[in-house]
């Protein structure tokens, strides 16, 4: 005899169709969101040009980070109507959301034409696809869980995970397709816009899915009994057993998977195109790849935590990633770069200067000079990709920087006019490029020498590790709270994680880098969060696989 709660489950085919239908919905919203990421260079020229380069680029990290920092708000706000009005009107509501923001950057003026008013109203649209996107998540896989059989919770609300890759993956495709169509001039100039403006097609389609899906069995059976939460806030946070549960959530099991995504899907991208210096279209194919062939891994550990558990799965991507990333990245620099890698080796770039004449590479105003010769020389080198030791000097001495057995006077423009300082830096950094060309350092790297195989199955390796922390989650968070506050309970702590400590970790990585002149000093970032994530989950979270998700 059938119990109640496999009573409520829809036949198999309703489950295709909610499966299917959500998924789908979901992909539309992470390709809106993650395209900015796919394009933050062409959106640093055309929104941050006001600014110096390397403050530029980590201006827009910081820009395509507001998006996830007003997730957790966004997950309050959307969690609790999920929880009151249905989890469909819920995701409805953030879908148009996302889609109308999304198209509208694709409209939006430059900074050369409407001045700073133009980064203003982007962050703004960042902003409603981070509120949009907080909402949307939790609701997507309660809904999926909420329809799944028992035993088959994990592998159902993969498909969930599945979206945020495909998501990335399509806006790849996208930007390569119209790049590849248009040309790179016309792609710097005006087609970027394009893979914005195409979402207004996949907001359509997605709509017409989701207006046909049903209610979720779980809440609408809560409707029927009259059981639904009238204060969800208050009775996720304001009561200590579901409020404790909130916190482990994120520290034991979401801060990890976080920065493991980030790191294996974004970090890596940013790693190659940035400070690898590899072409932006064939670092999107190589990403692109890699993420097609790991993809269906999010399915085999959704599956496999349905038979092992969701926390060993989870645990193990974490450690993995923190005991393998510095070989892994070191791999890749050697196999997308190999020119880098063994000038690196063979003629490592030192800048020995008086510490007190050096600033931290980021300017948050775009007034600051950066004319000390200590400052030139870090600012030649991070754009040139190029990475550095620092090594202190006397007060006064004029800085240096070694390259190799050779060492070159920095350029010194504290006592220069402005007009004067731009003429003199231009002649100094093309005498300085030609040294680092001659101590074999590239300018580009180079597709002919690059290891392409070794390149993808490195990357394909870092998604691995993703899909083992990110395919169980959401089948583990939906198990850890009560039906009646469960879209607003685990929304909460997965956009804390996702949206705070994951979508930071692109602009704390990079803003690390240039701090340091290191180019790996960033990976402690994910490194010391994926351990610590490890620990608190393994001593303090609980085992939840075949929970009653009626309760």
């Amino acid at each position: 005899m059938a119990t109640t709660a496999e009573a409520a489950i829809p036949p198999r085919a309703s489950n295709l169709t909610v499966i299917a239908g959500a998924s789908v919905g979901t992909v539309f919203e992470w390709y809106d969101f993650y395209l900015y990421g796919s394009l933050a260079g062409f959106i640093t020229t055309h929104f941050f040009s006001g600014v110096n380069e390397v403050t530029g680029y980590i201006f827009a990290l910081l820009a395509f980070a507001a998006g996830f920092a007003v997730r957790p708000f966004g997950a309050i706000v959307f969690g609790r109507l999920g929880d009151l009005w249905g989890r469909k009107n819920t995701f409805l509501i953030t879908m148009l959301l996302m889609g109308i923001s999304t198209f509208t950057v694709g409209l939006l003026p430059s900074y050369d034409t409407i001045g700073i008013a133009a980064p203003v109203l982007l962050i703004a649209l960042r902003l409603l696809q981070g509120l949009a996107l907080g909402g949307e998540y939790g609701g997507a896989a309660t809904y999926v869980a909420e329809h799944a059989p028992v035993g088959k919770r994990g592998l159902y609300t993969a498909w969930i995970q599945t979206t945020a890759t495909f998501g990335l993956f399509l806006s790849l495709v996208v930007v390569i397709v119209v790049r590849t169509r248009v040309g790179e001039d016309a792609f710097k100039a005006w087609g970027w816009r394009v893979p914005f403006l195409v979402s207004a097609l996949l907001l359509g389609v997605s709509l017409w899915i989701r207006l046909r899906l049903n209610e979720s069995p779980v809440f609408q059976k809560m409707v029927d009994e009259g059981t639904t939460s009238k204060a969800p806030l208050t009775e996720s946070f304001a009561r200590w057993p579901n409020l404790k549960l909130v916190i482990l959530a994120l520290l034991g099991l979401t801060a990890g998977q976080a920065v493991v995504w980030y790191t294996g899907q974004f970090y890596a991208l940013f790693f190659l195109e940035k400070m690898l210096k590899v072409d932006g279209i064939l670092t999107n194919q190589l990403v692109a790849v890699a993420l097609l062939l790991a993809t269906p891994f999010f399915l085999v550990f959704g599956w496999l935590s349905d038979k092992v558990g969701r926390k060993p799965v989870i645990l193990l991507g974490c450690v993995l990633a923190a005991l393998t990333y510095f070989p892994i990245f070191k791999s890749l620099t050697a196999a997308a770069n190999p020119a880098l890698a063994a000038a690196s080796a063979s003629a490592p770039v030192t800048v020995v200067a008086d510490p007190a004449t050096c600033a931290l590479q980021f300017d948050p105003v775009g007034k600051t000079a950066f004319t000390s010769g200590c400052d030139v020389a870090k600012s030649a080198l991070a754009t040139a990709g190029v990475s550095y030791a620092n090594q202190a000097a006397p007060a006064g001495t004029p800085a240096m920087i070694r390259i190799g057995g050779k060492t070159l006077p920095s350029l010194e423009g504290t006592a220069l006019a402005k007009p004067a300082f731009k003429t003199a830096k231009a002649a100094w950094t093309k005498g300085f490029a030609a040294e680092l060309k001659a101590a074999g350092y590239p300018a580009k790297a180079d597709p002919a020498l690059m290891n392409k195989p070794l390149v993808v199955a490195l990357l394909w390796l870092l998604v691995i590790y993703v899909t083992m922390v990110y395919g169980p989650i959401a089948a583990a968070l939906v198990e850890m709270f009560p039906a009646r506050i469960r879209y607003t309970s685990m929304s909460l702590p997965y956009h804390l994680g996702n949206g705070w400590l994951g979508g930071f970790l692109p602009t704390t990585a990079f803003a690390m880098v240039a701090a340091t002149g290191n180019i790996y000093f960033g990976l402690w970032y994910p490194i010391g969060v994926a351990a610590f994530t490890a620990v608190v989950g393994f001593l303090f979270v609980k085992e939840m696989r075949g929970a009653d998700i009626e309760a």
